[in-house]
């Protein structure tokens, strides 16, 4: 299994991104070979939230010119991670049929994305 610093790479920063902020959904630049579980997986890893969805997007490296030269950008893949805002502890039923309450506790937005709200 991947570490979760090298399936999400960096947060992906625009205007509209920061909108979004405000209903939980984040965008993240995503190793292209990442599938939407792992990412999913590296993000309640890396910043502690309960991820409701993924969203991905792949796109393809435009053709550039430098002179006489023809090369490539390369290709990349971007991902909107919705998560919940108002996380409930999670209950289940254990052996016995004892319902057990989760501890785990989850945090309601993701510091580390550059922007505050």
């Amino acid at each position: 299994m991947r570490a979760p610093e090298d399936i999400i790479l960096r947060p992906f920063i625009t205007e509209k991104s920061n909108l979004e902020v405000a209903a939980g959904k984040y965008t993240f630049i995503v190793d292209v070979n990442a599938t939407k579980t792992e990412i999913r997986q590296a993000a309640e890893k890396l910043f502690q939230v309960k991820v409701l969805e993924v969203n991905t997007v792949n796109y393809q490296g435009k053709t550039k010119r430098m002179g006489v030269h023809i090369g490539s950008r390369p290709d990349w893949k971007k991902a909107v991670i919705k998560i919940d805002l108002d996380p409930k502890p999670e209950k289940y039923l254990a052996k016995g049929g004892k319902e057990v309450v989760s501890t785990k506790k989850y945090k309601t937005s993701i510091e580390e994305y550059g922007v505050t709200q």
